[in-house]
């Protein structure tokens, strides 16, 4: 029986091996910090496989760097043992939704999820901080570990809530203003790479403070050959005329995607057909003439006269005609192209009804396709008469990104800085309108409301204020995640409400398990050689205070099982029994396990089954435990916390 191994991926290791696969020389073992032997790289030996030209140390090269760059570049691929506890006392259908909604650190949760969800996300949006002095409380400590820094900062409370950040308030006086914000995004935008599938693209709003910076570390982390467009989304509806130097009107939101030659939906824009007509009563519809018959490219085969039907001859474009000589004469059998009044030239008919769209605009202007900051605060007071955001996204932006992706009705929707939680509200809302399955993960790290009281300016402390009495009546604590939290279920609701009598609409999913990052569920315990036992494997190691689906969720993790899986329980032999995805994985982390619990246990034929230390109820559970399972379910992999 393996013990599981309770942290995320490390990208680090599993990048080491790739490359002792493909140049088993350059790979050599070193002792790590424990003085344990590891694996580690000579890049003088890979310097020399790759290139016959090493770029010397000071050698002037192109790059964009910064401060602490390589270690928030290690950050990224150094595992994380945080794990997700489930909540079900905030959730929303748990045992039945797919959606996620995620407090914590989404650096942390990033990384937890990351071998789960490794190329399984289509879309992910974010809205990250803007960078504009004192907009964000993310600290990613290049000095001290996570625990060091919890316990000397004073950036979280007893119970691990988010409370203050006095060290990183990112002004403008701080000489690292781009520096911190850099070292921020940077691993962030990398774990999240990872969870991009082959055909999916991320979206990420952004103003003028960082939208340099944002570009060049897009184009390291996803490649310049994966950008897609800088998006210029009007996001006012009027200018400020207080305006110093120019009114900013807009927001720019970089696309990127995970592999190059990605290609967005086309889109039907009715403003863009108005020149459509049928005047004749063609009886194919309106049509226009006006499209180009050159050819892009210059081909000989393309280069020939043609005759009209009065000996005019009509001479080819530089180029040479769109088409062969033979295809161009079938489509003048068809009518599709025809001479004009003077057989001076020819004309091409093209058909409304064989349009398959437009390729989107770089320019996002018309609102009433993606709406603008002031709607997003009348929308979301309808649903939230409270006043409870300062500036929420707009519904209508987030569900047109969303309608920009190919074939996303039964994708996964990411979104790590989720704030108000309008990408949420945007998932169900599209799955209403086409009956889609998208399934949405959101993050938000729980911001202490009090403080940023005390953090805001006098224009927007009525706003918190309102969100603080909001949780006051919800009996939750002031954080930002339970006011989001209110205000997805709430707009799940209105759907379900607007829309009752929709064919299907008891299928919809507003529901979402509400998940909790924390520490690990584990105890510190570690055995010498000397010291392991079979006995030991049995010892019990989990923290006093979690609970058996506390338990179960980190397997979830550890085995990559979607946190969206079915859970169900049954009772066996008296003990509680966890069955996920129809007997895939099967745990038991009660006390006092028999022979008889695990006679039934393998008797289901789990594909995995996990139980947790000094389960056993005795000497002969232990010892007689391997052979039930070889008796009755030999293939199934036996795990142990």
């Amino acid at each position: 029986m393996d013990r599981l191994k309770m942290q995320s991926l490390d990208v680090t290791g599993s990048n080491i091996k790739k490359i002792q696969q493909l140049f088993p020389n350059c790979v050599t073992e070193r002792l790590n910090k424990d003085g344990k032997p590891d694996l580690a790289i000579d890049f003088e030996k890979l310097q020399a496989e790759l290139s016959n030209e090493i770029i010397g140390e000071g050698e002037e090269r192109y790059q964009f760097t910064w401060p602490d760059k390589r270690v928030a570049n290690r950050l990224a691929n150094t595992p994380t043992t945080m794990t997700l506890r489930p909540c079900r006392e905030e959730s929303v259908n748990f045992d039945h939704t797919q959606n996620l909604y995620i407090e914590g650190d989404n650096l942390d949760v990033l990384k937890a999820l990351r071998e789960t969800y490794l190329g399984k996300v289509k879309i992910i949006y974010i809205d990250p901080p803007y960078n504009t002095g004192n907009d964000f409380v993310y600290n990613d400590d290049f000095a001290q570990s996570r625990s060091e820094f919890e316990e000397t900062s004073g950036l979280f409370d007893e119970e691990g809530n988010q409370t203050i950040d006095p060290m990183q308030r990112n002004a403008e006086s701080n000489g690292r203003f781009h520096t911190d914000w850099l070292n921020m995004l940077y691993p962030r935008l990398k774990v999240a790479r990872d969870l991009l599938s082959d055909d999916g693209v991320i979206f990420i709003s952004i103003d003028d403070n960082e939208e340099h910076n944002l570009r060049k570390v897009c184009d390291e982390i996803f490649g310049e050959s994966c950008f897609v467009s800088a998006v210029i989304w009007k996001s006012s509806d009027n200018s400020n005329n207080d305006a110093k130097q120019f009114s900013c009107d807009h927001n720019t939101i970089l696309i990127y995607s995970k592999r190059s030659g990605w290609e967005p939906q086309k889109i039907m824009d009715k403003s863009k057909r108005s020149h459509f007509r049928n005047p004749d009563h063609d009886p194919n519809g309106p049509w226009f003439d006006g499209n180009p018959l050159n050819s892009p490219n210059y081909r000989e085969n393309l280069i020939y006269n043609i005759v009209a039907p009065n000996g005019n001859i009509i001479r080819p474009p530089k180029n040479g005609w769109r088409w062969s000589q033979e295809t161009l004469n079938n489509k003048m059998r068809l009518g599709e192209i025809y001479f004009n009044e003077s057989m001076t030239n020819i004309k091409r008919r093209t058909y409304l009804k064989d349009m398959k769209g437009l390729p989107p605009s770089s320019l996002w202007v018309n609102m009433e396709q993606t709406g603008h900051n002031r709607q997003a605060k009348y929308e979301l007071l309808e649903l939230m008469p409270e006043d409870v955001f300062d500036t929420p996204k707009p519904l209508r932006l987030i569900r047109f990104i969303i309608s920009l992706v190919k074939e996303n009705t039964n994708s996964i929707i990411l979104d790590f800085f989720s704030g108000s939680g309008t990408t949420a509200h945007a998932v169900m809302q599209a799955n209403i309108e086409d009956n889609g399955n998208r399934k949405f993960i959101l993050v938000q790290l729980p911001e202490n409301l009090d403080i940023k009281l005390q953090q805001a300016s006098n224009d927007n402390k009525q706003t918190i204020k309102n969100a603080i009495s909001l949780c006051d009546k919800l009996h939750q604590k002031h954080l930002l995640s339970k006011v989001a939290i209110e205000r997805i279920r709430r707009a799940g609701k209105k759907i379900k409400e607007d829309n009752k009598d929709k064919e299907g609409i008891e299928k919809l999913d507003i529901g979402f398990r509400v998940l909790k990052l924390d520490s690990s569920n584990m105890e510190d315990v570690y055995y010498t050689p000397q010291e392991f036992t079979m006995q030991s494997l049995f010892n019990e190691n989990v923290k006093a205070d979690r609970t058996g689906e506390d338990l179960l969720f980190q397997v979830m993790l550890d085995l990559g099982i979607e946190l969206s899986a079915k859970v169900e329980t049954q009772q066996i032999a008296g003990k509680t029994v966890y069955l996920v995805d129809d007997n895939y994985l099967v745990a038991c982390f009660d006390r006092d396990v028999t022979e008889a619990v695990v006679t039934e246990i393998a008797k289901l034929h789990p594909i995995y089954f996990v139980m947790r230390d000094a389960s056993a109820a005795n000497d002969n559970v232990i010892d007689n435990f391997e052979q039930l399972f070889e008796a009755y379910s030999k293939d199934t992999v036996r795990k142990i916390l």
